[in-house]
Formats: structure tokens, C-alpha cells, sequence
């Protein structure tokens, strides 16, 4: 899906979880592969208050020739970030590799960024897919835990 899209897309689903009438007003996003490059790109482009990267493969760095995903990095664009970031990484993974997860975190410190970052050992990309041998318990329920904090400090209501 190409990036406006994207962002029209998640643009549409905000303001209609917005409108609910059980709703506090604030949003968050989160992704998996390309779906956390995309909570990135919502980070960028969307009045969110938080945004969850789960291994999302390209927010740095460029696809190979031939991989299945063509997008454009996102990591000149880190200093328009406009929400808190949680990102949650395999470090036997390659798209992102360790070193690409410190280029991002490099750049999110030059920025001032607010983010959190947690990296787990003997997990690759998709630990959190429960239907693959990629899967890792102990990293998918840190994982979880993670999220409802992060989500819990930014998205309860208060402030």
C-alpha cells in the first residue's frame, strides 16, 4: 500500500475512533514488519499519542532489489516525530538489523525524541506471531506487557 494511502487511511480510522462516545480523544497506532514502519509514518503524519514499532522493517534503511516491500526509509523524517515511541526488536533479526535499530535509536536521540526501546536475544523478525516457528514466548509476553504500559502512560485519559 503506498504511503498516502496509508496515511489517508489511518487519518480516517483516528478521527472515527475519535468520534466514539466512549472516547478520550487520544489515539495510538501500532504495527508489525511493515505495519510498524506504517505506526512510524502515522508518528510523522497524524496527530497520534503514541505509536508501537514492532521490528518494522525500512523506517531505516532500503529494501534489497527484489524484496517483495519497496518503500523509502523514513529515517531523514525523524525529527517531524510527533508522538512517543515504543519500538520492540529481535536482535537475530535482519530487516531491521541490530544496526539499523541503532540508527534509529541514534537519530531519535539526536532529535529529542521521546521513545522507548526494547531488543530481545534468540528473537528474530515475527516473534510475535503465534502461528510461526519465528515465535518467542518470553519476548511476545515482555512484548505485550510493554505495550499496555506504554499505551497506559500515554493513552488513559489524563493531561
Amino acid at each position: 500500500m503506498p504511503d498516502a494511502r496509508f496515511v489517508g487511511d489511518a487519518a480516517g480510522a483516528a478521527r472515527w475512533l475519535r468520534s466514539l462516545p466512549t472516547s478520550n480523544g487520544k489515539v495510538g497506532t501500532i504495527g508489525f514488519c511493515s505495519g510498524g514502519r506504517q505506526a512510524f509514518l502515522s508518528a510523522l503524519e497524524l496527530d497520534v499519542q503514541a505509536a508501537v514499532d514492532c521490528y518494522g522493517a525500512f523506517v531505516v534503511g532500503t529494501p534489497p532489489e527484489g524484496f517483495p516491500l519497496q518503500v523509502q526509509p523514513l529515517a531523514d523524517r525523524t525529527a517531524e516525530l510527533r508522538a512517543p515511541l515504543l519500538g520492540l526488536f529481535g536482535n537475530d533479526d535482519s530487516y531491521p538489523s541490530p544496526e539499523q535499530v541503532d540508527e534509529l535509536e541514534k537519530l531519535l536521540q539526536t532529535h529529542g525524541k521521546d521513545y522507548e526501546f526494547h531488543r530481545y536475544d534468540d528473537a528474530g523478525h515475527a516473534f510475535f506471531a503465534v502461528d510461526r516457528p519465528s515465535y518467542r514466548v518470553a519476548a511476545a509476553l515482555d512484548g505485550w506487557q510493554r505495550v499496555r504500559a506504554f499505551y497506559a502512560r500515554h493513552l488513559d485519559g489524563q493531561a
